[in-house]
């Protein structure tokens, strides 16, 4: 069974490097067999926060939340793709996540950050792991980080140079680790109800 995979990416800015990332994301991850989605979290559009989807009554959500929602529950995993801002999560992320919870539990994540320097969204990716976690997704313990991503990946998402390399050499790990928690987590569903 080829695992659905929702890559969720979140920049708003007008020259959005992080693209390239989801670019590599999509091709790679369908080389490999799975079904993978972008979810845009500028093209869904969600406002700031207000009601979580499970605060609206059955049926009344927006149509973009309830979208969503089914997306979020029908995916075996997730990756999120996040640039860092001061140290921070990307605010367009963080919000459109936090419209959800029981929607993101009993199945795995990995993220994959980067930045314009050399840190490649370290900071980012610790301030996600915490999230997630507390969400009810288990953080798959690879990661993948990407510095000085305007180098490390061209126009089209297509490693070049040393960055690039590193990325080429670094995501099949990554893959595998999340593939075997998507199986994990799709055979434990299968067997037995989540204990919540």
């Amino acid at each position: 069974m080829a695992d659905r995979i929702l890559i969720l990416y979140g920049s708003y800015r007008s020259d959005r490097q992080g693209i390239r990332l989801v670019d590599y994301l999509m091709r790679a991850f369908a080389e490999r067999g799975a079904v993978p989605e972008l979810i845009d979290a500028k093209a869904v559009g969600l406002p700031m926060l207000d009601r979580m989807y499970k605060e609206y009554p059955t049926g009344e959500a927006p149509p973009a939340l309830e979208e969503l929602a089914t997306k979020i529950r029908a995916a075996d995993a997730f990756v999120f793709v996040t640039g860092e801002y001061n140290w921070g999560q990307q605010p367009g992320l963080k919000n459109l996540t936090d419209h959800f919870l029981e929607e993101w539990f009993w199945r795995p994540a990995g993220i994959a950050s980067y930045s314009a320097g050399r840190l490649a969204g370290a900071h980012a990716s610790v301030a996600w792991h915490g999230t997630l976690t507390e969400m009810g997704m288990v953080v798959i313990s690879s990661s993948l980080t990407v510095g000085g991503i305007g180098r490390a990946l061209d126009e089209t998402g297509t490693p070049t140079g040393d960055g690039g390399a590193a990325l080429a050499k670094a995501f099949p790990r990554f893959a595998d680790d999340l593939a075997w928690w998507a199986e994990a987590a799709r055979e434990q569903r299968a067997r037995t109800a989540p204990p919540y």
